[in-house]
């Protein structure tokens, strides 16, 4: 199985956390998230990893040389654009790969993320945490009576009727199948010059469109933090890091 890590953004809403460089190289305990990655999906026997990138992503290669894992880089020169131009860059490996993990690379988590992605029975796999602060922030999934997903997004309707709520951790696996409706939703979003249509939309769409495909892990309870603001940094050193398991190698 192989995974692709988006890491094209640039992390504005870091300040002068980001220190100019991609979030992906932040440090937690002198390792970058991108290491932790790296370690975490080499224990778990990921053969290959592409990383779609993007601003400064001469840091990214430089950072990563010497690594035993085999690592692809897809350079994405749109990444002020869109998520969803970044996921689209990674078409040879969707296209070509009978399984495959996505994964945003802004996420600091505990090894159990990836284990119950690789050996799950469930196709096309979300990740879902129970425990979450309601907001705006977080994309939530929403599942019905019959413990089907209905909903994946940020915004919920109010008149949603659902029985189980959370938080996605923002990593996916997705069979072949999948797969390929995903980029022809990117390519008609895309078509339409909607680019910043966040890519959770697209799988938003394939969601609504046949739940029966679907499925999900509930991952409560395993730490995990997405970094986006300064806050969560600080959290990510208080709480996430001492919760942290060791990595399995």
């Amino acid at each position: 199985m192989k995974a692709i890590i988006l890491a094209a953004g640039i992390g504005n809403r870091l300040g002068d956390h980001a220190a100019n460089q991609p979030k992906s190289l932040l440090e937690f305990e002198g390792k970058s998230l991108l290491k932790r990655h790296i370690e975490i999906l080499s224990a778990n026997h990921i053969e290959e990893i592409t990383i779609v990138t993007g601003y400064e992503s001469e840091l990214i290669m430089e950072h990563l040389e010497g690594q035993t894992m085999t690592i692809n880089y897809i350079y994405n020169d749109r990444y002020t654009d869109g998520s969803i131009i970044s996921l689209g860059c990674a078409r040879p490996i969707i296209l070509n790969e009978a399984e495959f993990i996505l994964m945003d690379a802004d996420v600091l988590y505990d090894q159990e993320m990836i284990r119950r992605l690789v050996t799950t029975s469930i196709d096309n796999c979300l990740l879902l945490d129970r425990d979450f602060i309601p907001g705006d922030e977080p994309v939530k999934i929403c599942v019905d009576k019959n413990g089907r997903i209905n909903e994946f997004r940020k915004h919920i309707a109010d008149n949603l009727d659902y029985t189980m709520q959370g938080e996605s951790v923002g990593f996916f696996k997705f069979n072949n199948q999948i797969g390929q409706s995903l980029l022809e939703r990117i390519d008609d979003y895309l078509a339409k010059g909607e680019n910043k249509t966040p890519y959770e939309e697209a799988i938003r769409d394939l969601l609504l469109k046949d739940a029966s495909q679907f499925g999900y892990e509930d991952v409560t309870g395993v730490p995990w933090i997405e970094i986006d603001f300064p806050e969560d940094i600080e959290r990510a050193q208080k709480e996430i890091i001492p919760a942290l398991s060791p990595i399995n190698h």
